[in-house]
């Protein structure tokens, strides 16, 4: 029986949870704040799956699995890190489904390199309640090729959920970042996909992603121009009424992962001398937001 621990039950978590659990040959655990019943997922049929995996909430409790997928938000490294020393072994490889481009970095301070995966994931879906998510459209994950992706791929061979190898990886997370980027706008005006479609909001979002391709270049990144347009015209495709989960965070009253998101494009833009003008002003705008 495979052991899978998913560490943040939150909307990403959750959904993995949900589709993970499906497989009778895994036996999936759940690393909580808090504890619930059971698990609910809305998928984009609008029929529902659930799923009753095993739920932790005190670390002490745990036990070394195969796989631990990581998908807490990007700023709760050292929460983590106390769940990853009961969840990892020498044997495990730990999975780190988050937003940015410092998947590695972060984590490699607990656990060994050679055992990390980072993984980019596109996955549009919303925590609801505790237990209960809905994932609104198709999921795709994207992995480097090595050692860990093949058998990373076999855990969600089962499910809808796709999972592809790339050797340019790192081109894969930067597009991401593209996107994200701009919908930091979102959190800033606590409005949903629909600002993408005022001129003025587009021209904004525009320039985050040209800003964000500089530095993505810089870091070796393969990043066009083109993406400012692509990035905006997924917006103004979406649902009007989709929520990012940096929007989700803010309107919750919740930390926000505003330095994995656009906070490290004005970090790495100054190591390579990049001016980031209006990523710094969204930064800026977001961390007054929280102050009281």
């Amino acid at each position: 029986m495979k052991q899978i621990a998913i560490v943040g039950p939150g909307a990403i978590g959750g959904t993995l949870t949900a589709w993970l659990s499906q497989n009778p040959e895994a036996e999936t655990t759940v690393a909580a704040r808090s504890t619930f019943d059971s698990l609910s997922l809305q998928i984009p049929d609008g029929s529902v799956i659930t799923a009753k995996p095993r739920i932790l909430t005190n670390p002490d409790s745990a036990a070394a699995a195969d796989w631990v997928l990581v998908t807490t938000k990007a700023y709760d490294v050292v929460g983590t890190s106390q769940w990853l020393k009961k969840l990892v072994g020498p044997q495990t490889r730990v999975a780190i489904i988050q937003n940015g481009v410092e998947h590695i970095e972060r984590f490699a301070p607990y656990v060994p390199v050679a055992q990390l995966l980072p993984v980019m994931i596109d996955l549009p879906a919303e925590r609801q309640a505790p237990g209960r998510v809905r994932q609104r459209g198709a999921g795709r994950m994207v992995v480097p090729e090595g050692a860990h992706a093949a058998e990373f791929a076999k855990l969600f061979a089962h499910t809808p959920l796709s999972v592809t190898p790339d050797a340019n990886f790192k081109t894969q997370v930067w597009k991401k970042l593209c996107l994200n980027s701009a919908g930091a706008l979102s959190a800033v005006l606590l409005k949903p996909a629909i600002i993408a479609r005022h001129e003025g909001v587009a021209d904004i979002m525009r320039a985050i992603v040209l800003e964000c391709v500089a530095v993505g270049r810089a870091e070796g990144a393969q990043l066009d121009d083109s993406m400012a347009d692509q990035v905006v015209n997924g917006y103004r495709s979406a649902p009007p009424d989709s929520m990012n989960s940096l929007h989700a965070d803010r309107a919750a009253g919740r930390p926000m992962e505003t330095d994995a998101r656009n906070g490290v494009i004005v970090r790495l833009g100054r190591k390579h001398g990049i001016a980031t003008p209006i990523n710094q002003m969204v930064v800026a705008l977001l961390e007054a937001a929280t102050l009281s």
